[in-house]
């Protein structure tokens, strides 16, 4: 059987049923834009209420291919529905004409992640980021070297649609949060800034919270002030900057480059 939660417990099978679901559940839930945001979402455990596909069996074929750990979970969980009535529900169909819903994680749960003592990897805090999918890229870079969460500071909202579907749903496996600076969790806080000391010359601990500035202004002074440290990335002269996410990935690897911690 395949479906949607229902208040009694049981799953809607039918189209009409689904989509019901879905226009009750999308004002409240994280959408889940593409096959691959699907399949992470449902491989790190999250509440997934509704799926649907334009296609069914394409879909669980593309599963059984690229991620066949989550085929058993996503032929219980997928509905066909038309293409049509599918673009309908969503801003722009992925390609993979796969959309589905989650529920976000319980913030206090992340709080407990991204506070816990004796953290054995480290937390990248974007401060004030403006570009969407920047912010999505980094939650996945941060996902797939294992590290404890991403922190946001200011307006930008981590859990948008636009930065879960750059993330491909990988929010589902890291802590993602938005905290004031004051808030940030406990650590010592290594910050991205052209004066800083150079980086290959550093050790980054296991609990470092991460800081890297906005694109376009860098980093704010209340972060600046917060810092334990300012680092800086290899950069030949006369190139001004780096892409946030590559700058995350660049720091990133040179933490799991010295942590007996890092994914191996």
């Amino acid at each position: 059987m395949s479906g949607t939660d229902t208040a009694d417990g049981m799953r809607h099978t039918t189209p009409e049923g689904a989509v019901r679901d879905w226009r009750r559940l999308a004002d409240t839930a994280v959408l889940l834009d593409g096959f691959h945001a699907l399949k992470h979402a449902v491989r790190f455990g999250a509440d997934v209420p509704v799926a649907l596909a334009a296609d069914r069996a394409a879909t669980l074929a593309l599963a059984d291919d690229l991620a066949p750990d989550v085929v058993p979970e996503l032929a219980g969980l997928l509905v066909e529905v038309p293409g049509d009535v599918l673009r309908g529900l969503v801003p722009r169909l992925h390609p993979t004409g796969v959309a589905a819903l989650a529920g976000r994680p319980a913030r206090a749960d992340h709080l407990a992640a991204l506070g816990g003592t004796g953290r054995t990897t480290p937390v990248v805090v974007l401060d004030n980021p403006r570009n969407l999918g920047n912010a999505g890229a980094v939650i996945r870079l941060a996902a797939g070297y294992g590290a404890t969460g991403v922190v946001t500071t200011g307006s930008l909202d981590p859990w948008h649609p636009t930065v879960v579907r750059g993330g491909a749903g990988l929010h589902f496996a890291t802590a993602v949060e938005r905290l004031a600076v004051d808030e940030l969790p406990s650590g010592p806080l290594y910050a991205l800034d052209p004066e800083g000391a150079d980086i290959r010359g550093l050790k980054l601990p296991d609990d470092a919270l991460l800081a890297f500035g906005s694109e376009r202004s860098g980093l704010s002074p209340e972060l600046r002030e917060r810092a334990d440290q300012l680092v800086s990335l290899p950069m030949r002269p006369q190139v001004s900057s780096y892409n946030l996410a590559t700058s995350v990935g660049m720091t990133l690897f040179h933490w799991s480059a010295h942590s007996t911690h890092a994914p191996q």
